[in-house]
């Protein structure tokens, strides 16, 4: 059950506030604040005001009684070895997946979810590898050979909720929250490109099959599965085979199988489909093109937009009757914080009876 304190620091990290910042605008002494936020002081009412106030946030959200949670075991960097991810990124992300996860308990109460595949957790040790891991997934999901079409429906399929969101800026591509009694988590990067999104799924998708626990090594990996998964090796050198591969081919192949250029160069090399100095021409091809960060937009291709979340919290409203005033006192937000996370939905719609979300 959370305490204020654990709540106060939450509303400070989902707004980004220092403690010296938060202490100033309290009108208290930074000691003070931290003794309040490890709950060793009890705060009186015009204190959860001035809070209230301070964060814009109702007052009610430091009533929540939902557990606070730490940060996730994996934030998926935008550009792996360049992304300056920082505590302070990392502490307003984590702040966002709890708020998330108080409106998940809420909303669920109202809605039944019921996921048609299952999540399997494959111990990566007991493994040849990422990519045997991935094909056992796909095994388990009995997937048809070559490109999956639609990878967030498949995923939401499994009883992950995908959600966007633009991370405040920071330089994010995903991240998977995964807690007791909740569907797991994914949110993506709303302003990346389609390839890059379904890429991030996959890894995200990755940790949660491989990784409870953090390792030194669940960042190589879930990328080497998400390369699997969504190119099976012997998939993609047959789609390879007696084709010389140049830049037309893989624009040819980003179409087909929706992921990018680079993974497809990437997976062209491990297959032996190339000769190390066509790749490496290759590779400076994209690069003096500015492609590695941003390939052209005339390959693009429409993401696969998540579907369950909308739809539980429109069902509130077209189907169950709520108002947004009651989505609103639900989720202990202010309506500027709630459309920025769900979106606008309609009112004014006829009360049904309890709804079942079918995936």
């Amino acid at each position: 059950m959370a305490a204020f304190g654990d709540l106060l620091r939450l509303a400070r990290q989902l707004r980004g506030y220092t403690q010296k910042r938060t202490s100033e605008d309290l009108g208290i002494a930074q000691a003070v604040l931290s003794r309040l936020e490890n709950g060793l002081i009890e705060p009186d009412g015009q204190l959860i005001a001035k809070a209230a106030q301070t964060f814009k946030l109702p007052a009610t959200f430091f009533s929540s009684t939902d557990t606070v949670y730490g940060p996730p075991v994996s934030v998926h960097a935008m550009l792996r070895g360049k992304a300056d991810i920082s505590a302070r990124d990392v502490d307003m992300i984590t702040a966002e997946l709890n708020l998330r996860l108080m409106h998940l308990r809420v909303f669920l109460e109202n809605v039944d979810f019921n996921a048609v595949l299952s999540v399997p957790f494959l111990d990566i040790e007991r493994y040849e590898s990422p990519e045997k891991v991935a094909s056992v997934v796909r095994a388990h999901w009995k997937l048809p050979r070559g490109p999956i079409t639609n990878l967030t429906r498949l995923m939401e399929q499994a009883g992950i909720l995908i959600a966007e969101s633009d991370f405040q800026g920071a330089a994010v591509s995903g991240v998977t929250f995964a807690v007791p009694g909740r569907p797991p988590i994914v949110l993506i990067n709303r302003g990346h490109p389609a390839d890059r999104i379904r890429f991030t799924l996959a890894h995200e998708l990755g940790h949660l099959v491989m990784h409870q626990f953090p390792t030194p090594d669940m960042e190589d990996e879930a990328n080497q599965f998400a390369s699997a998964f969504l190119l099976p090796p012997d998939d993609i050198r047959e789609a390879f085979s007696g084709r010389r591969v140049t830049l037309e081919l893989l624009a040819s192949l980003k179409k087909e199988w929706r992921v990018s250029m680079q993974s497809l160069l990437m997976s062209a090399q491990r297959q032996k489909a190339i000769s190390d100095n066509q790749a490496r021409y290759l590779w400076q091809q994209i690069s003096s093109r500015g492609w590695r960060t941003r390939e052209p937009a005339s390959l693009d291709f429409l993401p696969d937009a998540p579907t369950v979340l909308p739809s539980i919290i429109k069902a509130h409203v077209q189907d169950l009757g709520f108002s947004i005033d009651e989505l609103l006192e639900m989720s202990k937000l202010h309506r500027g914080d709630f459309v920025a996370l769900y979106g606008d939905p309609a009112t004014d719609r006829p009360t049904r009876p309890r709804l079942r979300i079918v995936t």
